[in-house]
């Protein structure tokens, strides 16, 4: 929570420096808040608001919650790969400070594409279930950038000074949990389950992970933290494009 959040758990308590390490193994359970925050952002916003003033709020609510960390990743991953060409081209680029047009352009696009996938579901209830069920399924699936690939760069080249360790087998097990764990509730104790294609919202975002994982392994042959914040971002918003194009209509 405090590595992925600007929630001031570090108030409570400061972890050791190798902790962070380990946070990917939690990721998902971080997306738990920040899903809960957005979800119950835009359903009690619909209640005042329009539904996409409600998901306008919704947006800037989880920005606000994680300080655009991921975002900051996507924007970082779009200028490399946009502008890049060899590795050592990619790998400086990402590491500017300095926002390039591909990175403007890509959140752009990016921010587009999640509130019109989210709208076009037309129901603030709908839109609430199925961040609650993306945003921590994401997560577990760009926790797997971690254990596919090397790290990038060398340790002390990190932007934040820390290289995630390889996941044990009961980590993975729980890093699995934590990620199916609200979507099987959603699919089986409300009305989403019946009318959407949850096989579909399963094998989709598995696919554009695996599409993004050749590209970065191709370009790289290794994971940076950008890399992983923006198949996080990519991987959910598949989630809605993937909901709003396969739900039964009424």
């Amino acid at each position: 929570m405090i590595f992925f959040t600007r929630l001031p758990f570090w108030r409570l308590y400061q972890p050791p420096h190798d902790s962070y390490k380990a946070v990917v193994e939690f990721w998902p359970l971080t997306g738990w808040l920040t899903a809960a925050c957005m979800a119950g952002m835009l359903y009690v916003g619909s209640m005042v608001f329009p539904l996409p003033l409600a998901i306008v709020l919704a947006m800037v609510a989880r920005v606000l919650l994680t300080g655009a960390l991921h975002e900051d990743g996507l924007a970082d991953f779009i200028d490399g790969f946009g502008g890049g060409g060899q590795r050592d081209r990619i790998l400086a680029i990402m590491k500017d400070s300095h926002i390039g047009t591909y990175g403007v352009l890509g959140l752009i696009a990016y921010a587009a594409l999640l509130f019109w996938s989210l709208y076009a579901l037309g129901d603030a209830q709908l839109c609430a279930l199925a961040i609650i069920a993306a945003d921590p399924y994401s997560k577990m699936l760009s926790g797997q950038l971690i254990q596919m690939m090397p790290y990038a760069r060398r340790e002390e080249e990190a932007k934040n000074k820390v290289v995630y360790r390889k996941v044990s087998i009961p980590s993975s097990i729980l890093l699995a949990l934590q990620g199916l764990l609200p979507a099987l509730t959603v699919m089986f104790f409300t009305p989403l389950g019946s009318i959407v294609r949850w096989e579909l919202l399963i094998f989709v975002p598995c696919l554009v992970m695996y599409f993004l994982y050749m590209l970065i392994w191709r370009k790289l042959r290794g994971y940076t933290g950008d890399c992983c914040g923006a198949v996080c971002l990519l991987v959910e918003l598949s989630v809605y494009l993937t909901m709003a194009a396969t739900i039964l209509k009424p």
